[in-house]
């Protein structure tokens, strides 16, 4: 990592498309971006001259000549200084420090499709900038005091969203809500660290009890708060990576139109022929607001044939990393010795059954054996008319988010990074608290304050080491 180089990087997806941006970030941005652009008409300027947040009309040039190695041998030379156009674009100009970067910042809109947007690069490349690494843009607003650590996390979390409430979880931490608890949170603990740390270097001044018991209540009222944030890391990990579904069920119980029916199109085939189904099938839908991974299973039985011996093998793989299970029972048969031997093997899963062809006479709650409905959810549902599907939602979302979804919880939806720093910070608290209340030696007790301190530190990046951030930004796309 080079903080002075400039980098670029293609900002938008690979692919066709009407348009697709780069973006040059660094020192040298302008100066580079003037040796590839030509301004057209007469209000355009060159980047260096440019207002900041303006944009100029132009074209993307090279020099023909920096490609004559590519000839084939024998071929005409070009001559020196002949230009080639690439592209008509639109040259952005950004100026330090009121860019992303806290750098200077050029972003180029071109024409999309995989080979305009690559010349561009290209050009820019050979011109002097370098290709930047993954999240390196976003490292580097890290790097300038643009954005915290967990602002800089919430920009990858707004870019993977996949539901409005995940969307609104990123927005609240990129918009420092998070930050501004934890910053206060870890102000507390250097505050108590200072009084400690006090009396350490004036040992004849004794702690006295008013002023222990303010120092073990602002402690204890810090340690409090930590609870509050770990309550959320199961609803902020589940907005943001989502959770897995597997529906599970014998073949032809109706498996994969109730697939289609939770995701509202065609996405699996369905057939009156059992046995359809013969490989995994994975589809995320917004379920209330949530993101749900639904994994459509080859039908349990006994295999057949080496095939369908394959696709109840990853049906079982798929059960085993799967959260909760929807079981599909088909509600105009009464229920067979299969459905009995799999809805005591799974007994152990969150689940929930989904009696399937409810608009049929129903025959499974008159057979001999019947499913006791107060012993887990059971929800009738019909996929050739969709009866029932709202009610299967409203199931699945009681099922995997206890109680009503507030603004407030997702200010403060933890990751699993954030999760891990506060039980150590957590831990290293209790040990401070339970020391100061036995009286024991200060220094003990200073040394737990400042783990404390600096875990919390971590998550907004107050605390961090050059490995960490290698971990968190090579997850960013190239181009953030």
């Amino acid at each position: 990592m080079f903080p002075d180089d400039t980098i670029a990087a293609i900002a938008t997806p690979l692919g066709e498309g009407g348009l697709a941006v780069l973006r040059l970030s660094g020192s040298r941005a302008f100066a580079i971006a003037e040796k590839c652009f030509q301004p057209v008409g007469k209000s355009s300027q060159k980047p260096s001259a440019a207002p900041t947040h303006t944009i100029q009309f132009g074209k993307i040039v090279r020099n023909k000549n920096i490609y004559d190695s590519l000839a084939p041998a024998g071929g005409e030379g070009r001559g020196e200084g002949e230009l080639e156009v690439i592209d008509e674009v639109l040259l952005a100009v950004l100026r330090a420090p009121r860019t992303f970067t806290r750098e200077d910042t050029v972003e180029i809109s071109c024409h999309g499709g995989l080979l305009p947007a690559k010349l561009v690069l290209d050009t820019l490349l050979a011109a002097g900038a370098r290709l930047a690494e993954p999240g390196e843009f976003t490292r580097r607003a890290f790097l300038n005091g643009r954005l915290d650590l967990a602002q800089a996390e919430a920009v990858a979390d707004l870019i993977h969203s996949r539901t409005e409430l995940a969307l609104a979880a990123a927005n609240e931490q990129l918009a420092g809500k998070l930050s501004q608890r934890i910053n206060r949170l870890r102000d507390d603990l250097m505050l108590t660290l200072a009084h400690v740390e006090a009396h350490i270097d004036f040992p004849d001044e004794d702690i006295t009890p008013d002023t222990k018991r303010q120092l073990l209540q602002r402690l204890a009222d810090g340690i409090a708060f930590m609870d509050e944030l770990l309550r959320t890391a199961n609803e902020g990990q589940l907005l943001r990576r989502g959770v897995r579904a597997a529906i599970i069920g014998r073949p032809n119980a109706g498996k994969s139109s109730l697939l289609n029916q939770l995701l509202g199109r065609d996405r699996a085939i369905v057939s009156p022929v059992a046995g359809t189904t013969r490989d995994t099938i994975e589809e995320t839908a917004n379920i209330r607001g949530l993101p749900v991974i639904f994994i459509d299973t080859a039908g349990l039985r006994e295999a057949r044939d080496e095939i369908e011996i394959e696709g109840v093998r990853r049906s079982r793989e798929s059960l085993a990393r799967a959260e909760f299970i929807l079981h599909v029972l088909d509600a105009s048969e009464p229920l067979t010795g299969a459905d009995k031997t799999y809805l005591a093997e799974f007994a152990g899963k969150k689940r929930i059954l989904v009696l399937n062809k409810s608009d049929l006479p129903v025959q499974l709650l008159d057979s001999a054996f019947r499913i006791p409905q107060s012993a887990l959810p059971l929800v009738a549902v019909s996929c050739v008319s969709g009866q029932g599907i709202e009610a299967l939602k409203d199931a699945i979302k009681s099922l995997v988010w206890a109680g009503e979804i507030k603004a407030g919880m997702l200010q403060v939806a933890i990751n699993s990074r954030h999760q891990d720093a506060l039980n150590r910070a957590r831990a290293a608290a209790c040990l401070a608290a339970d020391a100061l209340s036995a009286a024991a030696t200060l220094e003990l007790v200073a040394i737990d304050l400042r783990i404390a301190a600096n875990a919390i530190g971590e998550i907004v990046g107050k605390t961090t080491t050059e490995d960490l951030l290698d971990s968190i930004f090579s997850a960013f796309c190239i181009g953030k």
